[in-house]
């Protein structure tokens, strides 16, 4: 990805760099070929001469957003079937780029992978890399994993499609070793499994059952590792989170009960959790007119209080906690990103300046990028989202792509109201 040239100053707004630090309420931000060479007090800003003065009215100047759970090949999904069969690889792809820069649109310079069909997002990552489409920087997860049986294994035998598209399914730790061999040949840089059920199936894999053995989720992290890969896991169930934990699990995607022992070992671990509970309050406000059964929708209810409380006690005890998750259905889909950040402050009681924390300094811990991305610090790439007001006093300005001035990576303004009225933009010289 390329980045820009000459010498930008961005001006003229409050400062949320990321690290913790108080805002900066008349700050500058200097960026030198992409890179950031200044973010502080423009009291303290050293001389430049820039080739571009870019004004944020008074606005937020704060680092691009990452989103830490991400399908991109996911589109207006209503049923569990709509995930594998309801689109062709050839229609899932173009979805997946037009899912992408809307992301980017919606300020989110970087995301993960939380899954994909046919590995479509390691071939959107390249484009991506090579300006051949916008979208946020990305690491690849591809097809996922789960037990025979298990939550994502619900085409029935007498089909005889089975899952390959989007799942790889195992039985016992030798299929699992061959399932992660497959993913390091196409080249994806995360391994997603799916260890517990959920509240979408709770028949048969509900959010307390396991859908993975000890031995498979072991054998997928000792391959994994060894190819230099890292593994989450979809995990609801505390003994799947801690299944998870004792296998070396590097992520979790919802972590949503946990009991004391289990949230010590996550402490212990410093795992680093994506909660990805409005896709849970979505479910509940929307599934009595998406016809969900009453059975889903309290599983759903039950997630969501589980979850909320389980984040709560990562942040007040020290965890670490990403922003994002499973957007791309009916009743959550794509574009409604920062809607997850509104409801950590609105419901589950996080302040914005956590809630921003999580969603961009954690985030690029998670992405494994912590020494490029997520803070506005020097030397780091100057990926820079500049919104119109106070976010720190109203994060529900996120939603609304009207405000966002510019959205920058690697000081390149890829999206924002500066391209269709680019007079705040001066170009020196």
């Amino acid at each position: 990805m390329k980045t820009g040239k000459g010498t930008i100053l961005i001006k003229n707004g409050q400062l949320f760099d990321g690290t913790g630090a108080d805002a900066v309420p008349d700050a500058v931000v200097i960026a030198d070929d992409g890179y950031i060479t200044y973010a502080g007090p423009v009291a303290e800003a050293p001389e430049c001469t820039p080739s571009q003065v870019i004004d944020a009215q008074g606005g937020t100047i704060m680092p691009g957003l990452v989103e830490a759970h991400f399908h991109p090949t996911y589109f207006n999904v209503a049923a569990l079937e709509d995930l594998d069969i309801k689109y062709p690889v050839e229609y899932v792809t173009i979805l997946a780029a037009s899912n992408a820069k809307l992301a980017l649109e919606c300020g989110y310079t970087s995301a993960r992978s939380g899954g994909s069909l046919f590995n479509i997002d390691f071939w959107l990552k390249k484009a991506i890399e090579e300006d051949m489409i916008p979208g946020p920087r990305l690491r690849a997860s591809g097809r996922e994993i789960c037990g025979i049986g298990g939550l994502m294994d619900w085409n029935p035998e007498f089909r005889k499609i089975g899952m390959e598209g989007l799942v790889l399914l195992v039985n016992g730790a030798d299929e699992a070793r061959s399932a992660v061999r497959k993913l390091v040949k196409d080249g994806v840089e995360w391994v997603k499994t799916y260890p517990t059920g959920d509240a979408a199936s709770p028949d048969a894999n509900d959010h307390h059952t396991l859908c993975m053995t000890f031995e498979e989720m072991h054998a997928v992290v000792e391959t994994a590792h060894n190819h230099g890969l890292k593994v989450t896991g979809h995990c609801r169930a505390t003994e799947g989170i801690k299944n998870a934990l004792l296998a070396g699990y590097d992520s979790l995607e919802h972590g949503t009960f946990m009991d004391d022992e289990t949230m010590d070992l996550l402490l212990q671990r410093d795992v680093p959790v994506v909660p990805a509970l409005y896709f849970e309050y979505a479910s509940v406000i929307h599934g009595p007119d998406m016809g969900m059964p009453q059975a889903v929708i309290d599983g759903h209810q039950e997630t969501l209080d589980g979850g909320a409380e389980s984040a709560r006690r990562i942040l007040r005890e020290g965890g670490r906690l990403g922003m994002g998750g499973d957007y791309g259905f009916a009743w959550n889909p794509h574009g409604d990103y920062a809607k997850e950040l509104s409801f950590f402050v609105d419901h589950v009681g996080f302040t914005p300046e956590e809630t921003l924390m999580c969603a961009t300094k954690t985030g690029a811990e998670i992405l494994g990028r912590a020494d490029e991305l997520g803070t506005l610090e020097k030397g780091k790439l100057a990926d820079v989202l500049i919104v119109d007001g106070d976010v720190l006093k109203d994060i529900s300005i996120l939603q609304q792509r009207d405000r966002f001035l510019a959205v920058m990576q690697g000081g390149e303004i890829k999206a924002g109201t500066y391209l269709l009225h680019p007079h705040p933009v001066t170009v020196v010289g």
